[in-house]
């Protein structure tokens, strides 16, 4: 009984979402990338795009230390 309660406790948390997560931060990379790129510069979409970038990043930290 000892043994199944340890394996039950290191399985990992990732669920079908996390792929997403990744998918989702890799558009906001991009959308940053071109925004930087673009004249003229449209200050509000890039300063949007990059706080969802970093919020993004920061769940992504997150989900990974849980796997």
């Amino acid at each position: 009984m000892f043994l199944a309660e340890a394996a039950a406790e290191s399985t990992s948390n990732f669920t079908l979402f996390d792929p997403f997560m990744i998918v989702f931060t890799i558009l906001l990379i991009w959308a940053v990338i071109r925004q930087v790129k673009q004249r003229p510069r449209n200050r509000f979409a890039l300063g949007f795009a990059a706080v969802s970038l970093v919020v993004f990043l920061v769940m992504d930290g997150i989900m990974i230390s849980g796997w």
